[in-house]
């Protein structure tokens, strides 16, 4: 009987501890491994969803590379494809929490971009009530140093980067299920809100935060009560770099840069730099931390491509003045020359437009531009031999853009309001030049298709039989 006991004691201790050992991972992963986190979101629903995924990861590989002391967290809505998803667990390390998409009943104002349409979802952070705090972030900030004495800020605490509007692209939260609750009430009767997106939301909820005293974190580390402001370095609006084209942010830390603005204008855009100085500092961070690997296969195919066609348009030379018709029709040549003229004005337009759009637009600039040029190049060649022209007036637009390019990117300019009127000044100069490209491809290309070995004049004799083909 004693026997009998021990080994029910025995079974019975170990069906507890494999209990407890196979439910430690599901603690771990539901609590998670920090008191606190850095959250973003993502949600489907734009052309460039790809990006902001892409901008993400580096967001968030670059938190790991700092080392900061917080999980990192994805609100990712559930059409966010599942490849994605497992991607940012298993290679970038976060915990992604998926929710449906907020419904956003500001969609019929006036003013509403549909671009916003999604970042209500922004709302259930304060839902991550497993964390003491969380720092909301969008992910167009770009970290310089770690940033975790954030966690000691209050119940909420912002940027004001316009003077009078706190900025909602980094903001620092304590989760709160009775809050979260309170702001679905307030969507759903309406509460005002100015642009019908999580800014316009947000701000309406913590309407006195002008009025709150600024964050300093304590030496000792301890987690203050109510709300605060937070000083300009935490969310430097890259803006204000480009009017001296050096940080000059007086309070606070210079933490973090963000890049409100124009959408396609966005520092991942390989076509960002050198327009605006500081999209190369984010690809260098993207360098040192994710990488180039999706968009070299393409880079490489489209390299190769190009210079194909370098070398077969030097080596055969084709020359569609050598598509020849004889027409006794006056009529019907005269629209065959102006469909010519035409054709060759709109492929040198293709040559310098089409390339652009084929390159991976999340690539690294330099790689971008290079490629750009190589392209543009290469088509270049295609319209220059197939209608006789001469290489350097179709390349002045080339030469241009190379020269725009060098301009802009010249590193040693004393501020931006220079740096403007440099890039003003070489726009004012080039024109004339451009124009007159212009002017000597219109002229020589009349003179191709005017010439005897484009269409032969009528009064000539009969050409020899075989020469009315395409060869």
């Amino acid at each position: 009987m004693g026997k009998m006991m021990i080994k029910w004691s025995f079974s019975i201790l170990i069906i507890i501890l494999t209990t407890v050992v196979a439910g430690a991972p599901a603690m771990v992963k539901g609590k998670g491994v920090h008191e606190n986190a850095y959250a973003t979101m993502m949600y489907m629903g734009t052309p460039r969803d790809y990006e902001f995924y892409i901008a993400t990861r580096v967001m968030l590989r670059s938190l790991s590379k700092l080392g900061v002391k917080a999980d990192l967290v994805v609100i990712a809505s559930l059409d966010v494809p599942l490849h994605w998803v497992q991607t940012l667990e298993q290679e970038d390390g976060a915990k992604v929490v998926r929710v449906e998409n907020l419904n956003n009943p500001y969609k019929g104002q006036s003013n509403f971009n549909w671009r916003f349409k999604l970042t209500l979802n922004k709302l259930y952070a304060w839902s991550l009530t497993d964390y003491e705090r969380v720092v909301m972030l969008d992910s167009d900030n770009l970290f310089l140093q770690k940033t975790d004495e954030l966690f000691q800020c209050g119940q909420f605490c912002a940027v004001f980067i316009n003077p009078c509007i706190f900025h909602t692209g980094l903001f620092v939260l304590q989760p709160s299920e009775i809050v979260f609750k309170d702001m679905l009430h307030q969507l759903k009767v309406g509460m005002d809100n100015p642009d019908g997106a999580d800014q316009g939301f947000i701000g309406r909820y913590f309407p006195d935060l002008l009025d709150q005293p600024m964050f300093h974190p304590s030496l000792n580390g301890t987690k203050l009560q109510g709300n605060y402001r937070l000083p300009l370095g935490y969310q430097m609006d890259a803006s204000y770099y480009y009017l001296r084209l050096h940080w000059s942010v007086p309070c606070g830390p210079n933490s973090v840069i963000t890049f409100p603005g124009a959408p396609w204008l966005k520092p991942w855009y390989w076509w960002s730099w050198p327009v605006l100085p500081l999209g190369i500092q984010w690809h260098e961070q993207r360098r040192q931390t994710l990488g180039y690997n999706a968009e070299i296969p393409l880079v490489m195919i489209q390299t190769v491509l190009y210079l194909g066609i370098i070398i077969m348009t030097r080596v055969a030379r084709p020359s569609l003045s050598k598509l020849c018709y004889r027409r006794e029709d006056t009529k019907s040549i005269f629209l065959i020359r102006t469909g010519l003229k035409l054709i060759a004005i709109w492929s040198i337009l293709a040559a310098y437009i089409l390339p652009f759009f084929l390159i991976p637009r999340t690539v690294h600039p330099l790689i971008g531009w290079g490629l750009y040029l190589l392209g543009s190049f290469a088509l270049s060649c295609i319209a220059l031999n197939a209608f006789l022209l001469p290489m350097l007036p179709v390349l002045v637009p080339w030469l241009g853009i190379l020269g725009a390019l060098l301009v802009m990117a010249y590193p040693w300019y004393s501020d931006g309001v220079v740096r403007a009127l440099t890039v003003f000044a070489y726009a004012f100069c080039a024109s004339p030049v451009a124009w007159t490209a212009l002017v000597k491809i219109m002229s020589c290309l009349h003179v191709s298709i005017e010439r005897e070995g484009f269409l032969p004049r009528l009064s000539e004799s009969a050409v020899p039989a075989g020469f009315n083909k395409l060869y």
